[in-house]
């Protein structure tokens, strides 16, 4: 009898750090089963394209997403602490799924308004103040080919704190910024990826698009 545990034991699938069953992480996102596997497969392509130990390295989360493994840029860091969530500096499977989860059309909108108000929380101070928006308005044009001055982000900042603070204190609370997205819904846009919806089609060809080799 205990030969055969011991046999049975032997046969058992050995996971990475921080993989987390199917099942569980399906009771707890939008995704199915069937979605998450298919989100396992996506995991391992990743987390193996330059270090093959099982998690998502910085360099590796960069790679998937900008094509850029050396990337210097303050909407990057962000996105990938996010992700982050234990914050040891690599992304394990089970923060992968979570993570993406929020951008998954099903996704209450006030979750993904609390992920973009974090994101550009820099201190975590659960406030944004007016140089952690210059920043980050800084850092997503640097994601883009539009070039704007000091000058022009700056009053980009100011203008944008007139119209949201609107207790005059200086930076913008949550609530302020739940405001703000209720007047605007288009700032969530980005925070909805429609394929999510169909992941198990969506991903191999995303994967074939990453470029990131086997």
């Amino acid at each position: 009898m205990l030969a055969f545990v011991k046999c049975f034991s032997l046969k058992r699938t050995k996971h990475p750090p921080g993989y987390e069953e199917p099942h569980v992480l399906a009771s707890e996102t939008p995704f199915t089963v069937n979605e998450i596997e298919a989100l396992h497969n996506l995991f391992k392509k990743l987390s193996t394209s330059i270090i093959d130990d099982g998690l998502i390295h910085k360099e590796e989360f960069l790679l998937a997403l900008f094509r850029n493994s050396s990337m210097q840029n303050l909407f990057a860091d962000r996105v990938f602490y996010m992700f982050d969530r234990k914050r040891n500096g690599v992304i394990e499977f089970g923060e992968f799924v979570r993570s993406l989860s929020i951008f998954h059309p099903h996704t209450p909108e006030h979750e993904k308004s609390s992920f973009m108000f974090k994101l550009y929380d820099l201190h975590e101070t659960g406030f944004i103040e007016p140089h952690e928006l210059k920043k980050m308005v800084g850092a997503l044009l640097g994601e883009t080919e539009l070039e704007l001055s000091e000058e022009g982000i700056e009053a980009i900042v100011e203008q944008t704190m007139l119209e949201v603070d609107t207790n005059k204190d200086g930076k913008i609370d949550e609530e302020e910024w739940k405001e703000l997205v209720a007047k605007n819904p288009s700032i969530l846009k980005n925070m909805t990826l429609p394929y999510l919806k169909e992941v198990t089609l969506a991903f191999p060809s995303f994967v074939l698009d990453s470029e990131v080799e086997d």
